[in-house]
């Protein structure tokens, strides 16, 4: 038995797979995010904390005889967030998050100081954890100067569980103090933050022990004492092991909170104009490259939320209307690839007095669309597009949204049969890999996920012109702040 643990942004979610990989049972709790001030993104870890401990107590409850054949546990969680403690292992602050968009300025200053491109092949932006820290020296600096140890969000969790500082490749790559393609601390990068190497955990690849469970938290949820700790990854890299994407040319598209394109090398490509990723993946000896749009499915919860109708309702409405002058830009947290727009917001264009409801709907679904059009894009000018992607997050779920985004980008989507678990589910998978080696082979072997539908893309001429004007619209928003 394995289990895969993954802090999401809106959710953690545990998954325990028996030992041929078989989804056995799984659990999630919900999670709220913070906004003290416009721009702003925070999560109390003390809460990721209190999830996991619900989560295994309901896991428990259904479970019992299977966690105590527990042979290991691997994580994964949301990147870039800047967990804090003091000497002590308590936390200073709430963590920023990645769709925070307050340290604009600090990484305008980073850029002239040190050469983040080149280190790590990626621009440096507000999300990344680097330009966070330097954002609590200048305005919280009581706070800087307490600060002992830097940890992402997943890796908070297996402190509390194990007493280990420790990260795995894929997750730090995101903090843009990793040397991307040694796959190590960059002194250099670390200086340029007044931070040092004893700040930051220790280094493991994703399918590496990191430690084992304090037997009081074995007892407590049922597992056996000893019961191991993997490194884990990123959320995107993990989905990336759960959805077999693992060779290069390998890709896939999520649709959660954020959205991602995201395509496996054996190489490290870069596109920092363009503000493509460009990370560690969770195996040694590969790397990723990512275009993220911030607000994917957390675009349609804000509709929702303000409509008073639910996402499925709206999805169906969407479907049932054409958008016609209605067009959306997803900006609500900023903007990524292609631009890395921190400050820019979302709009709607074209409303008349004739706008209903399911035409902004569709608007806000096409919006997404054409965010991730633009990602494709400025893969493909990496030259690491994909030419088949496999769907994941809670936005998969809906075969109309994928359709138009193989329609914009004329590439095949797959689906797989549980699409909506990816994160964790390679969480899982890392930790097994890390007892059992050679299952790695078997796996890249038979990538491809059980399917539960293929997504075929179609010539949609009124499609691919509102998306012309959608890339008017945004050039000129995403430049205004450029």
């Amino acid at each position: 038995m394995f289990l895969g643990i993954d802090l999401g942004t809106s959710s953690l979610k545990v998954v325990l797979l028996d030992n041929e990989e078989n989804l056995l049972d799984s659990a999630t709790v919900p999670l709220t995010v913070q906004h003290p001030q416009p721009g702003f993104s925070e999560q109390d870890p003390e809460a990721w904390w209190l999830a996991l401990q619900q989560a295994m107590l309901q896991l428990k409850s259904r479970q019992a005889p299977a966690l105590l054949q527990l042979r290991a546990i691997g994580f994964s969680g949301q990147m870039h967030g800047a967990t804090l403690l003091d000497e002590h292992g308590r936390v200073l602050r709430p963590c920023i998050l990645w769709n925070d968009g307050r340290s604009a300025d600090e990484c305008r200053w980073l850029e002239q100081r040190a050469d983040f491109i080149g280190i790590t092949g990626n621009r440096v932006m507000a999300g990344f954890t680097a330009p966070k820290l330097l954002w609590v020296q200048r305005h919280e600096p009581a706070i800087f100067a307490k600060t002992a140890h830097i940890l992402l969000p997943k890796d908070y969790l297996r402190y509390r569980m194990s007493g280990d500082f420790a990260s795995d490749m894929s997750d730090s790559a995101g903090t843009l103090w990793l040397d991307t393609a040694r796959r190590a601390w960059s002194e250099e990068l670390l200086v340029a933050c007044n931070l040092t190497t004893s700040q930051m955990p220790a280094l493991y690849e994703g399918n590496q022990i990191t430690g084992t469970l304090y037997d009081s938290l074995a007892d407590a949820w049922g597992l056996p004492r000893g019961t191991p700790l993997v490194a884990g990854a990123g959320d995107n890299a993990a989905s990336a092991i759960g959805l077999g994407v693992i060779k290069a040319g390998d890709g896939f598209v999520s649709l959660g909170t954020s959205g991602v394109i995201f395509v496996a090398a054996d190489q490290h490509y870069a596109n920092p104009a363009q503000a493509v990723h460009s990370f560690c993946h969770a195996l040694p000896g590969r790397w990723h490259q990512m275009a993220v749009t911030l607000s994917a499915a957390s675009s349609l919860s804000w509709f929702a939320s303000i409509t008073s109708i639910s996402e499925a309702q709206l999805a169906q409405e969407a479907e049932q209307h054409e958008a016609g002058d209605v067009l959306f830009a997803p900006y609500l947290s900023g903007e990524r690839t292609p631009w890395n727009a921190p400050h820019v917001r979302g709009a709607f264009f074209g409303l008349s007095s004739d706008s209903q409801r399911g035409h902004l709907a569709r608007a806000v679904l096409e919006g997404v669309a054409f965010s991730l059009a633009d990602g494709y894009r400025a893969l493909q000018q990496a030259g690491c597009a994909p030419a088949q992607m496999i769907a994941t997050g809670g936005g998969a779920r809906s075969h109309f949204w994928l359709q138009l985004i193989a329609d914009l980008t004329q590439c095949r989507i797959i689906v797989p049969t549980y699409a909506d678990v990816g994160a964790a589910f390679g969480a899982a998978r890392l930790a097994r890999l890390a007892l059992e080696p050679g299952a790695l082979q078997h796996l890249m072997a038979h990538h491809i996920p059980a399917t539960a539908a293929i997504i075929r893309p179609q010539s949609q001429p009124a499609l691919q012109a509102r998306y012309l004007r959608y890339q008017q619209y945004t050039r000129w928003l995403c430049q205004q702040e450029v």
